[in-house]
């Protein structure tokens, strides 16, 4: 058996058309494999980068044009039976030819193909030639032919099976890429190979059970020998000739499990397995890490109507996830690197679960073994999202075809945990006006709810399947109930304010976010603004949301002080999205009783723009990331509206009980106690406990002039503003700050003078590589904090003590901003 890549010597080239620019027309350029065409333009210096300004507008053009890989490579004839041209990832519509001759067309980016190419092969120099159609004209043809189907945005993308995101979305560019995106080779095989490797891993008791589901593919009709091994045990199946398939049982006693993260350990035990000829000689190998854990979601009816549990290892977990999008809108430059920085980005966000979103794609190799190690939880979307997409040929197929694949291929990852049909197509059907619009024609539902769950309970019935996000768990209940299933909160920024979100206690919420714009330095660098302004040009086209600067000044006028300029509108927003999350966040967490887990749209970025990511496209972090932190802390303390007064609520999230005394205090803003109630909290492992707070802490002397502070072992704390920022009586803002050098940076310490607001330090403003621990810090007068600045260069003290770098909200209120 012999593998031989081609990555080497490609180049790309436009096929003749009007619309293809004169620098480009008729000439080739190298082509990096795995990529695309829009990365090697740029490589070429034949196109701007189209995360900068408005580029993007000026590069639709390469979506409607058809491009032509090629390449030479040396081959070598020998005596294999098979020689295949394997293609793991095309992007999309492409036509291959070997030394001439067409081997086969592709239509779905996110399958593989293979395709036979012994015959056609030459000993020495051999071509190959991959030509890609135009994704918009195959997508508008579809269209053409079928008939229209309704969408979220006005773009063809329902009709391609392709990266749904690529034709633009709310948050996204539009790029509409070609490229050979995944791994291109030969593969040189005799008397059979292993097709397909699909471990199948579950509890019994304490003990582990692999069933190893084979499938050989064969050209000799001759019996084989299939061996597998994991954690000491060994088993061996006769293939017999003729034939096909073969499972293989392993049982492995008491073995070491795999746990999410803040349950136990992740521990993994490798699998092999073998295929061997009647003579014994080995002819294949597949081997893989797999992690032997249960997964049981509960949806028994109760009380309160539809739960939507997941249990792994029979350990019911809160799920305190993010939603995850393609982290570039062109996937090869996404390095193992960089995923292993947004996870830890997650990880030390307290989150516990990813959910893939059904517009991106199915998640590469990297990252789920990320996910495996690290213990984070994973949601799959099936790729489906924001729209009616037809299920007629040649989509019927596809659609089983990929699914197939994918669920065999990330059979043998422990986090992956909850398989989902779609991302919001069965509550578009109901809410959307589709019905009218679609007059009978199909929309998906087959697919949600036929194909998709029949294909994984088949090949994959270790895993739990939910046709849709969000989903009811019946047809005869609206699917985004929020009392049944899973639910998506997005009256809140589309029409509600954010203290609407108190109004839903959900099972489980799947989708709810806020909007702000990415760091000052990402912003620095992508745009070209002068001056930068929330409408300038620039930024205008970096929001791709509908209204959406019209939402976040709704948002702004709603609860904090009008901005004075540009910066003043950059803290606020940032501010306001971090309220906003965790706010939901912890009112949702305080009915944990009622609700089982909230996924936060969104963790991360594809580039720079408005959006409503914690972590923007040049990876920084916005303040919502040290809010999210804050929140999804595994043990959180929370001041909660209950019953017409106010109630502390001690969330614990960890194995052990929670036994701490706290006090919650009703202040000045000038730091005078007017009432305080001290009590012993007691919360068992994995609850909470809810204790109503006396009437005098509840009700305030003077609403604007006060606060309540909750605090719990020196450790935790709670704040509650009985009124908006807007209308409280700020005092101008006033502070002591020490700047002092460490080696990779600078700690500064801030007293406070006077009671200071959501104090945050913007390091990047200075540096763009500089980050800081902390954020969001509220003080009264007397109390201190030091934020740790990490830099490769000293930052002047007076700057990273002064406004626009150190900010809080009644630096904004007040008349003056009064600083050392």
């Amino acid at each position: 058996m012999r593998r031989q890549a081609l990555y080497d010597g490609w180049t790309v080239r436009a096929a003749p058309g009007a619309q293809v620019p004169e620098e480009v027309a008729g000439r080739s350029v190298p082509a990096t494999v795995p990529g695309c065409v829009h990365t090697d333009l740029l490589d070429a210096g034949l196109i701007e980068d189209p995360y900068l300004d408005d580029n993007e507008r000026a590069l639709a053009w390469i979506g409607r044009t058809d491009w032509v890989y090629q390449t030479t490579f040396v081959h070598r004839v020998g005596d294999d039976e098979r020689v295949d041209l394997v293609c793991a990832g095309l992007d999309t519509v492409a036509t291959l030819t070997v030394n001439g001759v067409e081997v086969g067309r592709t239509a779905n980016m996110h399958r593989g193909y293979r395709f036979g190419v012994r015959q056609l092969l030459r000993d020495g120099n051999n071509d190959v030639v991959v030509t890609f159609d135009s994704a918009y004209r195959y997508a508008e043809a579809q269209q053409e032919r079928l008939g229209d189907r309704p969408n979220a945005y006005p773009e063809p993308f329902h009709f391609i099976r392709k990266m749904a995101c690529n034709f633009g979305w709310d948050w996204g560019p539009t790029l509409v890429t070609a490229g050979i995106w995944q791994e291109i080779g030969l593969h040189a095989w005799s008397t059979a190979r292993l097709a397909t490797v699909r471990p199948l891993v579950t509890l019994d008791g304490r003990d582990g059970r692999v069933e190893v589901h084979v499938e050989v593919e064969r050209v000799a009709d001759v019996p084989l020998t299939v061996r597998a091994a994991v954690a000491g045990v060994n088993a061996e199946v006769v293939v017999p000739a003729g034939q096909r398939t073969a499972v293989l049982t392993l049982t492995v006693r008491e073995p070491a499990l795999w746990w999410p993260r803040g349950y136990g350990d992740q521990t993994r035990h490798p699998i092999e397995v073998t295929l061997h000829a009647p003579d014994g000689d080995a002819l294949d190998s597949w081997s893989h890490r797999i992690g032997f854990r249960s997964v049981r979601l509960d949806t028994t009816p109760d009380e309160h109507g539809t739960p939507f549990s997941l249990s792994v290892n029979e350990a019911p977990v809160f799920v305190r996830g993010v939603n995850w999008i393609p982290d570039d809108a062109f996937p090869t430059r996404i390095t193992r690197a960089r995923l292993a920085e947004r996870f830890d980005q997650a990880i030390a966000a307290n989150v516990n679960l990813l959910r893939v979103w059904g517009g991106g794609r199915y998640e590469s190799a990297d990252f789920y073994d990320l996910a495996d190690e690290r213990g984070l939880l994973v949601q799959q979307d099936f790729l489906f999202a924001c729209a009616a997409y037809p299920e007629e040929e040649p989509f019927g197929t596809e659609v089983a075809a990929e699914a197939v694949e994918q669920v065999t291929r990330l059979a043998p990852y422990p986090s992956l945990v909850l398989w989902t049909g779609n991302n919001e197509n069965i509550w578009g059907w109901h809410d959307w006006d589709w019905q009218q619009a679609l007059a009978g024609r199909t929309w998906g539902r087959g697919y949600y709810l036929d194909v998709l769950p029949r294909i994984v309970g088949e090949l994959d019935p270790t895993r739990p399947y939910w046709p849709g996000s969000p989903w009811s768990g019946s047809e005869a209940i609206h699917p985004n109930d929020p009392a049944h299933g899973t639910t998506h909160i997005w009256d809140v920024w589309n029409t509600d304010d954010y203290t609407k979100y108190r109004e839903y206690v959900p099972r489980f919420v799947a989708e709810f976010g806020y909007q702000a714009p990415p760091a000052y330095a990402t912003l620095r660098r992508a745009l070209s603004d002068e001056p930068l302004a929330h409408d300038s040009p620039g930024m205008a086209h970096h929001q791709k949301a509908a209204g959406g600067d019209a939402k976040l000044q709704r948002g702004l006028d709603a609860h904090l002080p009008a901005p004075a300029d540009f910066d003043d509108w950059h803290y606020l927003t940032q501010l306001n999205q971090a309220r906003a999350i965790q706010l939901g966040v912890e009112h949702f967490r305080s009915h944990r009783n009622v609700c089982a887990g909230t996924i936060v749209w969104q963790l991360n970025d594809c580039w720079p723009v408005t959006s409503w990511s914690a972590v923007d496209g040049d990876g920084r972090r916005k303040p919502l990331w040290y809010a999210l932190r804050h929140a999804y802390a595994d043990r959180l303390l929370t001041v909660q509206p209950r019953d017409g007064g106010l109630a502390l609520v001690a969330v614990n999230e960890t194995a052990e009980a929670w036994a701490v005394p706290a006090a919650v205090t009703r202040f000045t803003l000038t730091g005078e106690p007017r009432a305080k109630t001290s009590v012993d909290l007691d919360v068992p492992a994995y609850s909470s406990v809810v204790l109503a707070l006396p009437a005098d802490l509840a009700r305030p002397d003077e609403g604007r002039r006060e606060l309540l502070v909750a605090e719990a072992g020196g450790a935790e704390r709670a704040l509650w503003f009985f009124a908006e920022d807007r209308d409280v009586d700020w005092p101008a803002a006033a502070w002591d700050a020490t700047v002092e050098p460490f080696d990779g940076g600078q700690r500064v310490r801030v007293t406070a003078r006077t009671v200071l607001r959501d104090l945050t330090l913007f390091a990047d403003r200075l540096d763009p590589a500089a980050t800081v621990d902390r954020a969001l810090v509220t003080l009264l007068p007397g109390e201190s904090t030091t934020f740790t600045v990490q830099a490769d260069r000293s930052l002047a003290p007076a700057a990273l003590t002064a406004r626009p770098v150190l900010r809080c909200v009644n630096d904004i209120a007040s008349s003056q901003l009064t600083v050392p």
